[in-house]
């Protein structure tokens, strides 16, 4: 077995390439501030957020503007952690304070309507316009409400799915305390791609994890559109040695795939059935954000084409976009994704905006995945560019060893905590 060292952690953590970006500017030509160039990001999640501050970090002389409605940012990662009442909301919750503050970034709570690239401006809800330079477009992920037959954004109150933060969280955390023991829950993920792909399993995990403490009796059942799933085998082994059968698992061929809903009767239907549940947390198809959709910017996937050496939009000059609205070759929508593509397109912009070529920079990502409050798993890779793709460097990575002592699961519970602790201070510290 691999031992977990400081040095081994730090690996799949991928701090190297986190900072890979910076580091290209320390090795490469002297940078000429673009003074009083106007840059804009709309959406400060964990692509925005980071894009704004490593902007202003490497040019202090830029005019950062952040556009973003939310006065306070709720993370996904770590909201299973609430729903297995392990967390608080609040310990989720981070404020836009010292990005005004400490960096000098104008940070305007109204939420961006379009984007008009020919007159170079974000247009406000409110009727007002902000110029720019260039834009960078983070709007993260919307719901698809056109997929599945009777089901729409009124279902969503009786159907919580939890995966854009807070009201739906807490919702589907209330429905979950009040269910009787010996009830079923049912978790639906779709196909991909969609946003974070090993949370439904985490979720699943860590609502077992509370159910096993309190309602022993209940039964959790996945129903899923996929084939297969990230780290399929180490979630299978673990939800065996810490839940039992509480947690049965159905892929898209054994009825997964969920075709018609009855918000009011509680169920979903099959091709194999109906299914009932006392809770139902179905996680609808997704799309990229509606202000990328409505700016153009999207093709007919539903998502974001990007020079994904620059993250610039290939429908529309000047415009980047990154995080989970992006197709960004093999990386995953994920948190860590978007604060790396972040860094890489900070440089790309700056460099761009001094006349200069952008370089090409490593990027990374792991997930962590909880099944327990002290049980952890992960996955880490590295990515490149080949060509014209960011791809997965051959032999980087990797997933959690099985088989192993339960002490290394332990230790990736703390190690996904310093991964959170520290990534939520590189966006907003």
């Amino acid at each position: 077995m691999k031992k977990i060292t400081r040095r081994y952690f730090n690996k799949l953590m991928g701090t190297f390439s986190a900072v890979s970006a910076l580091e290209t500017l320390s090795g490469g030509p002297a940078l000429l501030l673009a003074a009083e160039r106007r840059v804009v990001v709309v959406g400060g999640g964990f692509g925005g957020a980071t894009t704004a501050k490593y902007l202003r970090l490497i040019d202090p002389h830029l005019q950062v503007t952040l556009v973003e409605p939310k006065r306070n940012y709720f993370t996904c990662p770590f909201s299973n952690l609430v729903l297995g009442g392990l967390k608080q909301m609040g310990e989720l919750t981070h404020s836009y304070e010292k990005l005004k503050w400490k960096y000098g970034i104008n940070v305007v709570h109204v939420a961006a309507s379009r984007i008009e690239w020919t007159s170079k401006k974000v247009v406000l809800q409110d009727g007002k316009s902000i110029h720019y330079d260039r834009v960078i477009v983070a709007p993260g992920v919307d719901m698809r409400f056109d997929l599945i037959e009777n089901y729409g954004p009124d279902d969503v109150e009786s159907m919580p799915h939890a995966w854009k933060g807070h009201f739906s969280t807490l919702r589907l955390r209330q429905q979950i305390e009040s269910m009787p023991d010996g009830g079923t829950v049912l978790i639906c993920p779709p196909n991909l791609p969609y946003r974070c792909p090993p949370g439904p399993y985490e979720r699943a995990s860590l609502v077992a994890h509370y159910l096993s403490q309190h309602k022993p009796r209940s039964k959790i059942l996945i129903l899923d559109a996929k084939e297969q799933f990230p780290k399929q085998a180490l979630f299978s082994a673990g939800w065996e040695e810490l839940y039992g059968h509480m947690i049965e698992w159905f892929n898209g061929s054994a009825g997964g795939q969920i075709l018609h809903v009855d918000a009011k009767g509680m169920a979903v239907e099959t091709e194999f059935g109906r299914e009932n549940g006392n809770v139902i947390n179905l996680i609808p198809a997704q799309w990229a954000g509606r202000i990328a959709r409505d700016s153009g910017l999207v093709d007919e996937s539903g998502w974001c084409p990007v020079d994904q050496r620059t993250f610039e939009s290939t429908r529309h000059s000047g415009i980047h976009v990154i995080g989970d609205a992006a197709i960004a070759g093999a990386m995953p929508k994920s948190g860590f994704s978007a604060n790396n593509q972040a860094k890489v397109t900070a440089v790309a912009v700056i460099a761009l905006l001094n006349e200069r070529e952008p370089s090409s920079a490593s990027m990374a990502n792991t997930c962590y995945s909880f099944l327990a409050p002290d049980y952890a798993i992960s996955v880490s890779a590295v990515y490149q560019l080949s060509g014209r793709d960011i791809v997965k460097v051959k032999g980087s990575g990797g997933v959690s060893p099985p088989d192993v002592d339960l002490s290394v699961r332990r230790a990736e519970a703390i190690y996904a905590q310093g991964w959170y602790d520290s990534i939520t201070h590189d966006m907003f510290g």
